[in-house]
């Protein structure tokens, strides 16, 4: 019993009773054009007269708010809304962006034709129903303080007949409650179907969701590169300067220097990276560094670490496109970090740029250190670099060799091929 009351009574059943009362007051309107289309045919001036007018009236204007929620995309997002507040469906069920495509306007107007098909029915009877049952309950006491039952058939005097009226007042209110219950119940199971996102939204939110995560990493990517290597730089750098501080303060004021310089430049590379989260560079944000006109700083801040570099540049990287440009830089950059991380300082690291059959490449080469070059939690660097070059339309080549860990990097110099 219980569970029948809260089912015809609860807090949820009521709110979903408003959501109904809601439907039968957004279908007056077109009830109302309805009268207007069914009078001249019915020749009649007055339609709601009679109980069939009325009907027709409801049945004709149905359509026309079928046709309105086709019409009009928003539909979807405020009938989602209503549901959502009144209903109890929860949001991840529902789809409230606008109606775009056949399908979502097709459910939309299926949804809008039900709500307010069965709003008008309750909405209807909760008008009709309660006066109707206050009567029928105040009969017996109207019979025992009257002479007689004025406007009610005389069949209605007898004792048994009084004794009964209470009891079909008030079934018909609780029978009101049930319909009211069961027409929200369905409409609350339906919703999801009719107002859920249809597979075209899905992949739209799919789409949308993978944009967010392609920004996310390459966010991710630009970090690594760049505060990593700085910090990995600064770090040997540190540490070169302690074990030579005493012995050889020339190495170490110049060991200081670079660390101020690539603190400096890496703030400035920090801003840069982090106008990739906006539509643009922010106006006073620092370039972000590109291998024409910052692969000279960059060598000369690791080989202050102790790790010294042959390059070899056989490429006008002024004639490089931007985004070349950049990206080379950051996979030249990981690289040496690489190096710096993995083989240690004192080492020799060979970089050879050059540009062959429209094709930019990137050579990397030192002897493997003492540390390993896949050391556990590591690979972020060769997986960022391989992200970069398949982006651009390239291949990335990288392993051990004969003692020596090589890293090889081609990009098509006119774009992806």
């Amino acid at each position: 019993m219980r569970r029948i009351a809260r089912f015809l009574f609860g807090r949820g059943t009521r709110r979903r009773w408003i959501h109904l009362i809601l439907g039968g007051a957004l279908a007056m309107p077109y009830v109302f054009v309805g009268e207007i289309i069914v009078g001249p045919a019915a020749h009649a001036r007055y339609v709601f007269g009679d109980l069939t007018g009325k009907l027709l009236s409801f049945a004709v204007g149905l359509p026309l708010a079928a046709l309105t929620a086709a019409l009009f995309p928003l539909t979807r997002s405020l009938e989602a809304n209503a549901v959502r507040s009144l209903c109890g469906v929860g949001a991840d069920l529902l789809s409230h962006a606008p109606a775009r495509g056949r399908t979502a306007k097709e459910r939309t107007a299926a949804w809008f034709t039900l709500h307010l098909g069965f709003g008008g029915i309750v909405a209807g009877m909760t008008l009709a129903v309660p006066p109707l049952a206050v009567v029928l309950m105040a009969l017996p006491v109207v019979a025992v303080f009257s002479d007689g039952l004025w406007g009610f058939p005389a069949a209605w005097d007898r004792p048994w007949v009084l004794a009964l009226t209470p009891l079909v007042g008030v079934a018909l209110l609780v029978g009101l409650a049930a319909c009211a219950a069961g027409a929200g119940a369905l409409l609350a199971r339906w919703a999801p179907a009719l107002l859920g996102p249809t597979p075209g939204d899905r992949l739209a939110a799919a789409e949308a969701r993978a944009a967010d995560l392609a920004v996310r990493n390459r966010l991710a990517r630009e970090l690594h590169d760049s505060v990593g290597h700085a910090l990995s730089a600064v770090t040997l750098q540190a540490s070169a300067a302690r074990r030579l501080l005493d012995s050889d303060p020339e190495f170490v004021r110049e060991a200081l220097a670079a660390i101020e310089d690539t603190t400096r430049r890496t703030v400035g590379e920090l801003d840069a990276v982090l106008g990739v989260l906006r539509e643009g560079d922010a106006p006073g944000t620092a370039p972000a560094p590109t291998l024409a006109a910052d692969l000279d700083g960059l060598l000369r801040r690791t080989r202050a670490g102790g790790l010294r570099v042959v390059a070899s540049v056989d490429a006008d990287p002024e004639a490089l496109p931007a985004v070349l440009s950049r990206e080379a830089y950051r996979i030249v950059q990981e690289g040496l970090s690489n190096a710096l991380k993995h083989a240690g300082d004192q080492v020799t690291m060979v970089l050879r740029i050059g540009v062959a059959g429209g094709l930019l490449e990137i050579t990397l080469e030192n002897p493997l250190g003492s540390a390993s070059p896949c050391r556990p939690g590591g690979g972020h660097g060769l997986r960022g670099i391989a992200d970069r070059a398949r982006l651009l339309g390239g291949t990335v080549e990288a392993g051990a060799e004969s003692g020596t860990w090589r890293l090889r990097v081609r990009l098509p110099v006119k774009g992806p091929v």
